[in-house]
C-alpha cells in the first residue's frame, strides 16, 4: 500500500502496478484500460508516493507474476547486480536528481545501464518533465554497428522506408534511389511488404542486396516481415542482413505477435550465422509502440508506458543493430492527440537509451488522430536534439501502403541542417564518393547522367 496527502485529502494506492498507473501522464490507452487516474490531483499524490519509492523495490515486487511470464524471468534473472550497485540506494526521486546530475555523464550511465529495470526507467520518466527527458537522454551513448556505426555523438541516420502498395519492384526502387540521392538509408533500407508471399520477399531481399552490392553502398537492408518468414528465407539461402520483429513488453502479448523469445534467440543465431555484416554482429531490428499490449488485452494492468519499457528488456536482450517505437502509428485509442504522442516519443527514446539500446523513432500518426504535421515537427525537433539514434523517411512523408504520415526525406535535411547533424561515417563517405554530397556533407544537384539515375532507368526497362 502506497499513500500520499495532497490539499488535506489522503490518497492511496493498492501496490506498486497501481502507483505507476495513477503517475502516468494522461493518455488515452490508460483510460481505455480504467488504469489511469480520475484527476490531476490524484496523479500528482501517484509521483509524490512515487518519489519515495526506493529502486530496490522494482526487484521485490514485480508488476506481472514471474511464474507467468518470460518477460519476466528475462528481466529478473538477466538483472546486472553489479552495474546496479552505484544507484541501489537510490528512491525514484532520488534517482531523477541523479540523473540530471554532473556526475551521471555518458560513461556513467553506461556503466549502470545493465542495473536498470525497465519499470525503473519507466517510473523515474513520469516524474521528469519533458526537458528532463531530453537531457538525460542526450547523455546516453549508444553505438551499434553491421556494415556501418550508427549512433555516434553529432550523427543522425535515416531509415529509408520505400514501402509500395502492391509490392511493384520497380516503385520500390524508384523511392529507394530517390531516398539515397537525398542522402538518407545509412540506418537500413526496409520495406514493410504487403504481401507475406515467399518468392516475394525472396525478389524484395535479392533486389536490396543488388544495390547495396552494386553500388558499394555501406548499410544494411532488411524486409520486416514476420520473423518465421525470414528464418524460411535464411534456409533457403537469401540473402538477409536484418532480422525484423515487432516485439511487446509481456509474454503473452508477444504470444499475439505470434512469438517468443526462444524462436528470437534462433533468428538471431541463424543471422549471425551467415556473418554478412563487415564492421559488427548486430543483427536484429525492433519496432515497439505503447499500446501493443493493451490492443491484445495482454497487460496485466500495467500502464501502457511501462509495458512498453519492458519490450525494451526483451530488445535489450538480443543486442539489436536499430530499434525504434513507431510512436502514434496504433491510433488515437491509445495516444489521442499531438501533445499525447510528443510525450510518449520522448519518454520512449528516454527509456530505450536508459536501458542501453540504440533506440530511433517513427515520428508519425495516423489520419483519424487528433495531430498533424506540425506536431510532427515539433516532435522530431526534440528528438534530435535528445540524440535520437534515427528516424524514418518516406517519399513524401506520407506511406501510401501502411497508410499513415511519418516524416520524409526533407524532413531529415531540415534537422540535419538545423542541429549540424552528419550521417554514419562510412555512409557519408560514400555519398560523397558518389558525389551526392559534397566536402561540407550538402546536397549536390544530382546530373541527369548519375549512375543511381541510369540503374533506375534500368528497372524500369
Amino acid at each position: 500500500m502506497y499513500q500520499a496527502t495532497l490539499s488535506r485529502r489522503s490518497y492511496l494506492f493498492n501496490d506498486l502496478r497501481q502507483l505507476l498507473a495513477k503517475a502516468s501522464p494522461a493518455r488515452s490507452g490508460d483510460y481505455l484500460a480504467e488504469v489511469a487516474a480520475d484527476s490531476a490531483e490524484e496523479r500528482m499524490a501517484a509521483r509524490i508516493a512515487l518519489a519515495d519509492v526506493p529502486l530496490k523495490t522494482f526487484l521485490q515486487q514485480l508488476l506481472v507474476p514471474y511464474e507467468h511470464d518470460e518477460v519476466t524471468r528475462l528481466i529478473v534473472d538477466s538483472h546486472d547486480a553489479l552495474a546496479f550497485a552505484p544507484i541501489s540506494h537510490l528512491t525514484v526521486g532520488d534517482f531523477r536528481d541523479w540523473l540530471l546530475s554532473e556526475q551521471a555523464d555518458s560513461a556513467m550511465l553506461a556503466r549502470v545501464a545493465a542495473g536498470i529495470t525497465p519499470e525503473m526507467a519507466a517510473a523515474v520518466s513520469k516524474l521528469m518533465r519533458n526537458q528532463d527527458l531530453i537531457l538525460v537522454a542526450k547523455k546516453c551513448r549508444v553505438i551499434t554497428r553491421f556494415r556501418n556505426t550508427l549512433g555516434l555523438p553529432g550523427r543522425l541516420s535515416v531509415r529509408l522506408q520505400p514501402n509500395h502498395p502492391t509490392d511493384s519492384l520497380q516503385g520500390i526502387a524508384a523511392s529507394m534511389l530517390d531516398g539515397l540521392l537525398y542522402g538518407c538509408g545509412d540506418a537500413v533500407v526496409g520495406i514493410n511488404p504487403a504481401s507475406d508471399s515467399l518468392p516475394l520477399l525472396e525478389k524484395l531481399n535479392y533486389m536490396l542486396d543488388d544495390v547495396i552490392q552494386r553500388f558499394a553502398i555501406p548499410t544494411q537492408s532488411c524486409v520486416l516481415t514476420h520473423v518465421t518468414n525470414t528464418l524460411r528465407l535464411m534456409e533457403r539461402g537469401v540473402p538477409v542482413d536484418l532480422v525484423f520483429q515487432s516485439i511487446a513488453g509481456t509474454e503473452a502479448a508477444n504470444q499475439g505477435f505470434g512469438i517468443n523469445l526462444a524462436l528470437l534467440a534462433e533468428a538471431q543465431q541463424a543471422a549471425l550465422s551467415l556473418n554478412r555484416g563487415t564492421l559488427g554482429n548486430n543483427v536484429m531490428y525492433f519496432e515497439t509502440g505503447q499500446g501493443s499490449c493493451l490492443s491484445s488485452n495482454a497487460h496485466h494492468g500495467v500502464d501502457q508506458q511501462t509495458c512498453e519499457a519492458r519490450a525494451y528488456a526483451v530488445a535489450r536482450h538480443f543486442s539489436p543493430l536499430l530499434i525504434n517505437t513507431v510512436v502514434g502509428f496504433i491510433g488515437p485509442e491509445y495516444l489521442y492527440d499531438g501533445k499525447q504522442i510528443i510525450r510518449a516519443g520522448l519518454e520512449d527514446h528516454f527509456c530505450g537509451k536508459l536501458l542501453g539500446l540504440p533506440l530511433g523513432c517513427d515520428v508519425c500518426y495516423t489520419n483519424h488522430a487528433e495531430a498533424d504535421q506540425d506536431d510532427m515537427d515539433t516532435l522530431l525537433t526534440l528528438l534530435a536534439t535528445a540524440g535520437l539514434t534515427f528516424l524514418i523517411g518516406v517519399p513524401g512523408a506520407d506511406d501510401i501502403m501502411l497508410n499513415y504520415q511519418s516524416t520524409s526525406f526533407h524532413d531529415a535535411l531540415y534537422i540535419r541542417e538545423l542541429l549540424g547533424l552528419k550521417h554514419a561515417p562510412e555512409f557519408a563517405d560514400w555519398l560523397t564518393k558518389m558525389q551526392i554530397t559534397d566536402e561540407r556533407g550538402q546536397l549536390r544537384d544530382t546530373a541527369a547522367n548519375h549512375p543511381l539515375l541510369l540503374a533506375l532507368q534500368g528497372e524500369r526497362r
